[in-house]
């Protein structure tokens, strides 16, 4: 038996794990309790990831759809009907006929990301469309307009806080991770907390998180941007302001004249929060030693979220918690990243074709691809690669998208099992699981909170039939005669690579996925591959720091932009309506839930994540459940104007009144494409019942925890 050291990609925790191998098969997952940078956080999803290597249903060599089934092809055979195939479509309709949905895995597989784009590139194709327009487009798009770059994170520093102020987000089950990662972060909060620090806590629901704050501030979802004006109200108001940053940022003024014309008993009355909690917050945050806000998909994923995440950001700039001990800061990392994307992110593209939406980092919104897919004109798209991801599930109305998907002329699902939206796929790409790749990362340097590295070693073989994914798109470019990168001349290196190493028996000489990387790394000029790669633990290779903020800005005057216009006028607009009203017919909330087992829905039906309780279910407060005759152990009906899906029922005054939470990531059936067997399904998809029309504005984001539904009792009503 050996053991090998790596770390979970499954999540932006990124787990230091030992992995015991016996005879090319995992025996068993464990935390690496000598990684230098996190263990802590290691959890059922890491330990059950052997699998889904082993999964019954995984796709094991291409497979080509005839009739009603598949059949196993060759790799030869696959990749050259499918570069035909590509080839007639562009031919007859053009680059941008062909897309790509970027799924949840592929972020955390360099290679399967940077050679998915440089596929991309190759065809000319701008059809990019990803699972961040579910979730993270509003961080982003706060991030490019206040410090020039959409992956400039400003990430925790917990060991100093005093005072933690947390809006919509639930660390004790997510572990502290969306766009930065504080290892075991949870427990570095909690430790804080008996030392005396303050925990503030805005949710909708008493998760377990708030169950362990100083104060928790049960907030009506949607409302966080009235709630953080408020706050910012109240500092600004009574002079507890960061003069110096305040006066260094641009646009400070505009975001004071808002905040002080502002009425603080309507804001209050928008947010269903009592003025004298929003003072009190507003107190202890401004003047603790040091504080952090923290915002997460709680608000980013609401109607309101683009705003709320920028006033966020806003009101730690104006009490001088950015790039300080105990706030929040920029990490330089290894590599300039942010420098990167914004040499290679081609400016100026088109927005979406049908309603004319922007992009965020290069990429369309996932609501659109229905529209973009059924639409006909010039630009329709009619060909579509899924790599790694399962958008019907994981996006809004998830009926309409796979009525979209089955109209496609050429459809192909790269992954490990074919899901919900593979259902009508023409082709199935076998990917490679993460223990069995080696690959160096280089998009999380700037998002973790201290300066690490570590290089992901594969812990066993792929199956015989198994390539990386790297190697369908190259050689996918090379059969259809398109430059990989869209660079002139890169096929013939290529090409002359894998003939020097053939003709040397050295493959290693071939070119490979270690290419890019490697030059990444060695532009960042701080650290060298071999040394990165002799820290099997990870490597914290330089203590952490401050002072950054100036150098990390990429905004042309080099300030941060405290009064982007875009949300200056979005906020403006918000102020100038009445606070919308529930729906007669639809009068509840819709909220997600956060579970420390489940990652989106791509593990659900492992056996050992849910061996007794694999479904989801509806969540409610005492007093709509008995308006709806609902009593625990019964089936609910759960409907929106798209349709509606039946839950078991929990009742609990943990979700306030007028909310329902419903965990997402349920209802995908997983396919059995060479036995033919029945699907398999657990739970319910939530985002059926979220429309495409009202999407977030400036982010085109569904607002998926702010979907209006009716609640009645199932006609099965008991489980």
């Amino acid at each position: 038996m050996k053991t090998v050291f790596t770390y979970c990609r499954i999540c932006e925790t990124r787990c230091g794990i030992a992995v015991d191998v016996e005879d090319n098969r995992v025996v068993e997952v464990r935390p690496d309790r000598d990684n230098v940078h996190n263990w802590r956080d290691f959890c059922i999803k890491g330990k059950t990831a052997p699998e889904l290597v082993e999964h019954p249903q995984r796709i094991l060599a291409p497979m080509k759809r005839v009739g009603d089934g598949y059949v196993e092809v060759s790799w030869e055979q696959a990749v050259r009907e499918i570069g035909a195939s590509l080839n007639t479509i562009i031919g007859r309709d053009g680059s941008d006929a062909v897309g790509m949905y970027r799924g949840n895995p592929m972020y955390y597989t360099f290679s399967h990301l940077t050679f998915g784009q440089a596929f991309m590139d190759a065809i000319k194709s701008h059809s990019l469309y990803t699972v961040g327009s579910v979730d993270q487009n509003p961080e982003m798009l706060v991030m490019e307009q206040m410090y020039g770059s959409p992956v400039t994170a400003m990430v925790p520093d917990v060991d100093e806080c005093d005072c933690f102020l947390f809006i919509g987000m639930n660390p004790a089950e997510s572990r502290f991770n969306w766009m930065g990662s504080a290892p075991d972060g949870w427990f570095r909060v909690k430790q804080r907390q008996k030392a005396g620090a303050d925990l503030i806590v805005v949710d909708p629901r008493r998760t377990p998180t708030a169950q362990q704050a100083d104060l928790h501030v049960s907030i009506r979802p949607g409302g966080d941007w009235a709630f953080v004006l408020a706050v910012i109200k109240v500092i600004i108001d009574r002079g507890w302001t960061h003069g110096e940053d305040c006066a260094k940022a641009n646009g400070y003024e505009v975001v004071a004249d808002l905040a002080r014309s502002a009425n603080l008993c309507e804001l209050a009355s928008r947010c269903d929060i009592s003025v004298e909690t929003i003072e009190d917050v507003a107190e202890r945050f401004a003047t603790a030693r040091t504080s952090m806000a923290v915002a997460h998909t709680g608000v980013s994923m609401t109607t309101t979220g683009t705003v709320g995440l920028w006033l966020v950001h806003v009101l730690n700039l104006i009490c001088g918690r950015l790039d300080r001990p105990g706030g929040r800061r920029p990490e330089p990392g290894f590599c300039p990243l942010p420098k990167m994307i914004q040499l290679t992110t081609k400016k100026k593209l088109p927005p979406s074709r049908v309603n004319g939406r922007a992009r965020v980092l290069g990429e369309l919104p996932l609501a659109e691809l229905p529209n973009e897919i059924l639409t006909p004109g010039p630009g329709r798209l009619r060909a579509l690669i899924l790599a790694a991801g399962n958008p019907v599930v994981a996006g809004p109305d998830g009926n309409r998208l796979a009525e979209a998907l089955a109209d496609l002329e050429l459809l192909i699902a790269v992954d490990l099992v074919q899901r919900e939206s593979h259902r009508d796929a023409d082709w199935l790409i076998p990917g490679q699981h993460w223990l069995e790749r080696d690959e160096m990362h280089l998009f999380f340097g700037t998002l973790e909170e201290r300066p690490f590295i570590q290089y992901g070693f594969g812990a066993v073989d792929a199956p015989a039939g198994v390539k990386s994914e790297w190697e369908f798109y190259t050689d996918l470019a090379l059969e259809m005669r398109r430059p990989l990168f869209g660079v002139p001349g890169m096929n013939r290196i290529i090409k002359a690579s894998r003939a020097l190493a053939r003709a040397t028996r050295r493959p290693h000489l071939a070119f490979n996925h270690h290419w890019v990387p490697w030059a990444m790394l060695r532009a960042g000029r701080k650290l060298k591959w071999r040394e990165v790669k002799k820290h099997e633990h990870g490597w914290l290779y330089e203590e952490k720091s401050f002072g950054h903020l100036s150098k990390a800005l990429l905004t042309k005057d080099k300030r941060v932009h405290a009064a982007p216009p875009p949300f200056v006028g979005e906020l403006r607009r918000l102020l100038s309506v009445p606070a919308p009203q529930p729906d007669p017919t639809y009068p509840l909330t819709m909220i997600g839930r956060r579970r420390l087992k489940s990652m989106n829905s791509f593990i659900n039906e492992l056996p050992s994540t849910y061996p007794k309780h694999r479904f989801n279910e509806v969540q409610m407060h005492p007093d709509d459940a008995a308006a709806a005759d609902l009593s625990p152990g019964d089936r609910a009906r759960v409907s929106s104007p798209l349709g509606f899906i039946e839950l078991p029922v929990i009742i609990s005054d943990s979700v306030r009144p007028g909310v329902v939470s419903v965990p997402h990531g349920w209802g995908s059936r997983i396919f059995d494409p060479r036995g033919g067997g029945a699907p398999r399904v657990y739970g319910a998809n939530r985002n059926l019942l979220t429309n495409t029309d009202d999407l977030v504005p400036l982010s085109h984001m569904p607002p998926v925890n702010t979907t209006a539904v009716a609640v009645t009792k199932a006609a099965t009503a008991r489980k």
